[in-house]
């Protein structure tokens, strides 16, 4: 495996195709919206398995170019590339499927008194913004759920090319643009900018009517603010920061350390600790149980070999923060190694630390319970539930928690389960906090700063929902409406409804259902 070998000045061999000015790219863009919206559910269908198609095809380039740029690991972007085509595919099936939509059609009041149709469905938003990550070259970047969950919903896309992995960047979008002629598709229902200015005009362009982003919470919440400031605002869908602690019970602790430790490990350490479901804070009890689960842990994590980090600035960070948080009072080193200080791209060595449950009580606002991205995690020792449930009251929102319990913590479990899930937006039990599964119930998202709107999520089916916006016709004669409005309820003369739908608050299926 190599090093990384972008840097955020590097130069880019050539100007790939798609690759606009911000005005051009947004002007391509609103052109495109309508031709993408025409193309109906069946026509963007076969537009994602298209461009899942044509990266799957040119995936051993994909995954050498990414290595090059990222050092994450050619087996590894593979596997990437897989989920990435896959998340493509399964937007595919949501459309076919189609109860996305929400189509609802009201004939009648409560008492059976009838009135002139009212029908609402969700329609797209129109050109979107998607800022992909510098950890997920594929399954968060040009082509990754932000793009896909857009495209389905019929939203052209502009990406801001991660100056990460710019290489990267040219190859997934050339794939896609092919991908798209092929298909009948504009190539412009996805075009790329590129720079940091481009990143801030583009959030400003008056034809973008909402923005998805991965990243830090300094730029994120940078982006957000320009999105509230515009004359006319827009959502900003961000995901941003998140700490997503572990917390072991004390019978899991006692009856099996060396699981534990395995599985913690995992949540620390896959791909360098550089995933945003990473475990930054692992609870475990004091005593024996306790005990063993820390040693154990720290074996592993010291036996682990160091990885190399994305870029320049996120290793800088990663020492800097380390560093801090193991200087703080009542912090204690389990696991740690000085970096080499000479070569700024240079592996890392994974970092454990520990302290005790009072000491997040005491600081709420302590770095402690802030992301430190890459292989660092802090072991929290807890006496009991009570200490352990003041601490976690202490903790900002995040994206996942996990909780490892065994039958005789049902109760104790039984009683924290609500509160981890008031604080997270999806909840482990007795697994990695990093094994992000991607489908119709897929939840990646929570509160701020783990994500910028709660009540969305950045991965799986529901992503759709976030470029969408209702529409309700009155009284429309069923020769002018869409095709998914046209129910066949008796009241518009059509032969039958294409998608699930609601009649004066009845759900009714769609066509596959009802004819199984």
């Amino acid at each position: 495996m190599s090093g990384p070998a972008t840097r955020p000045d590097a130069p880019r061999t050539a100007t790939p195709d798609g690759l606009y000015e911000v005005t051009e790219a947004t002007a391509r863009s609103a052109r495109t919206a309508p031709v993408l919206a025409a193309l109906g559910r069946t026509g963007r269908s076969r537009l994602l398995a298209a461009m899942a198609d044509a990266l799957w095809a040119d995936r051993e380039r994909l995954a050498a170019t990414a290595d090059e740029e990222t050092a994450l690991g050619v087996p590894v972007l593979l596997a990437e590339i897989a989920r990435t085509a896959d998340q493509l595919r399964l937007f595919g099936r949501v459309l076919d499927e189609g109860s996305y939509l929400g189509v609802a059609v009201d004939t009648r009041t409560a008492d059976g008194t009838a009135f002139p149709p009212v029908r609402r469905r969700l329609v797209p938003l129109g050109p979107v913004a998607v800022f992909g990550a510098s950890n997920f070259p594929f399954a968060y970047g040009v082509a990754g759920g932000d793009t896909a969950s857009a495209l389905a919903a019929g939203c052209p896309v502009v990406v801001k090319e991660h100056p990460s992995h710019p290489r990267t960047c040219a190859l997934v979008l050339a794939a896609l643009r092919r991908a798209a002629t092929g298909a009948g598709a504009p190539a412009d229902v996805v075009t790329m900018v590129s720079g940091f200015r481009a990143g801030t005009d583009l959030v400003r362009s008056p034809q973008l009517t909402a923005v998805g982003f991965t990243g830090s919470v300094g730029g994120g919440r940078a982006l957000f603010d320009l999105c509230a400031a515009r004359p006319s605002p827009i959502p900003f869908y961000g995901e941003l920061g998140s700490v997503n602690p572990a917390v072991v019970l004390p019978a899991a602790a006692r009856d099996r350390p060396a699981d534990l430790a395995r599985v913690l490990a995992d949540s620390v350490l896959t791909r360098g600790g550089q995933v945003c479901t990473k475990a930054g804070l692992l609870f475990v009890p004091e005593g024996a149980g306790g005990d063993a689960v820390v040693e154990a842990l720290s074996a592993r994590v010291a036996e682990t070999a160091w990885p190399v980090l994305l870029n320049s600035s996120i290793r800088a960070a990663y020492v800097s923060g380390t560093a801090e948080r193991a200087a703080l009072p009542g912090v204690r080193v389990l696991t740690r190694h000085r970096p080499d200080e000479g070569d700024p791209a240079g592996p890392v060595p994974p970092v454990l630390l520990t302290t005790g449950a009072a000491t997040l009580r005491e600081d709420p606002g302590s770095v402690l319970t802030e992301e430190c991205f890459g292989p660092c995690a802090l072991v929290v020792r807890y006496r009991d539930t009570e200490d352990l449930t003041a601490a976690l009251t202490t903790l900002a929102p995040s994206l996942v928690c996990a909780l490892h319990a065994d039958d005789s913590d049902a109760d104790t479990a039984r009683a924290l389960l609500p509160l981890l899930a008031a604080g997270a937006g999806r909840v482990v039990w007795n697994d990695a906090t990093c094994g992000l599964r991607v489908g119709w119930a897929t939840q990646h998202g929570g509160g701020y700063p783990a994500s910028t709107d709660s009540a969305t999520t950045s991965v799986g089916a529901a992503a759709i929902g976030r470029w969408l916006r209702p529409v309700a016709y009155q009284g429309v004669p069923a020769a002018f409406l869409p095709e998914e409005l046209r129910t066949g309820d008796g009241n518009d003369g059509a032969g039958g409804h294409t998608v699930p739908y609601r009649l004066d608050g009845v759900l009714l299926p769609g066509p596959e259902r009802r004819n199984r």
